[in-house]
């Protein structure tokens, strides 16, 4: 059934998310205010309990209160970081005229390095006490975990570690800002028939706001994330053979998803179209020519040539066997 007025803007005004959100799921937030939100969610435990499997013969804790207390140092440590490290690392630094004028490549770029990494904890507080406040007020329950525990997680917007320890452009996108990346999928991602990965960068410089920044990082986000996927579809499965390897790929992944998205995400920060420039000019604009002939370059490698579009096509008895032929790579898979 369509909402009323006064359920849609309880929605849309939501005071435990309007300034920072986590952006959430209608039916999560109505479940909530009706007082369904943990009973549904434990409803698929009953029969468990009845029959004593998995711990669910006792009375269910589903109590926020150890998630909200974990949630909350997490972002003490996050306030204590921003004050006494990120002050000292600010991100304007890297178009001082200059340090850009008299410090060598690799110093810019290890300054750009540790200057964003010195930024996130400030998003990570943000987003962790909003998901507090909403666990804090019965919120954001999940259900029960394989071990009897309750996940006090269904609108957390950062999974911190994912993000450190990201080994990939995907996996780092996956774990930050992560309600509003479901949002993007919904509405524009799964919907839109072509150009679907630039539509939908485009669609989230359009929600962040009017910066200059966000739309120099959002379209540069385009060409590194296809590179991104063009390069892991062709190298990765070389390098699983033995733990050793797959190690070493792990790491050199590991510091070019950092760097990657050390560059794109400079933008964001510095906002101004003079200020990007100068970024983009002090580092050569080295990651946005990588990507773009990586993209191209290994695009045309996975292309079907015309002599294998002829063989599978003669190869082809009748019409039904041409539909068992393998799909274009650009088919409807999320790969974002």
């Amino acid at each position: 059934a369509r909402p009323s007025l006064i359920e849609y803007l309880s929605y849309n005004l939501n005071f435990l998310s309007v300034l920072v959100g986590p952006c959430s799921n209608y039916k999560d937030h109505i479940d909530f205010i009706e007082g369904r939100h943990i009973s549904q969610r434990l409803k698929q435990h009953a029969a468990a309990a009845r029959n004593g499997h998995n711990g669910y013969d006792r009375t269910l804790d589903v109590s926020p209160l150890k998630a909200v207390c974990r949630k909350l140092v997490v972002c003490c440590c996050c306030l204590l970081f921003f004050f006494v490290v990120t002050r000292s690392l600010p991100i304007t630094f890297n178009v001082n005229p200059d340090f850009v004028s008299h410090a060598p490549f690799l110093s810019r770029l290890t300054y750009a390095f540790f200057s964003i990494q010195a930024a996130r904890p400030k998003f990570y507080f943000a987003w962790t006490l909003a998901d507090a406040v909403n666990n804090a007020a019965g919120f954001g329950f999940r259900g029960m975990d394989g071990s009897g525990k309750p996940c006090w997680d269904l609108i957390s917007n950062v999974n911190i570690i994912g993000i450190e320890t990201a080994t990939s452009f995907k996996t780092f996108i996956d774990n930050w800002n992560i309600q509003t990346g479901v949002w993007l999928k919904a509405v524009c991602y799964d919907r839109a028939p072509r150009h679907r990965l630039a539509l939908t960068f485009i669609l989230s410089a359009l929600w962040h706001g009017v910066y200059p920044g966000y739309y120099f990082t959002f379209i540069t986000a385009i060409p590194i994330t296809m590179a991104a996927r063009a390069l892991r579809r062709s190298i990765r499965h070389h390098f699983l053979g033995s733990r050793g390897l797959k190690l070493g790929y792990d790491v050199v992944t590991w510091m070019a998803t950092q760097l990657t998205i050390c560059y794109t995400v400079m933008p964001f920060l510095l906002l101004s179209v003079d200020h990007t420039i100068t970024y983009y000019r002090s580092m050569y604009f080295h990651v946005h020519i990588i990507s773009v002939l990586a993209a191209v370059a290994l695009h045309r490698k996975h292309k079907p040539t015309e002599d294998s579009k002829s063989a599978s096509s003669s190869s082809s008895s009748s019409p039904s066997s041409s539909q068992c032929q393998p799909v274009h790579s650009n088919n409807n898979k999320k790969v974002l």
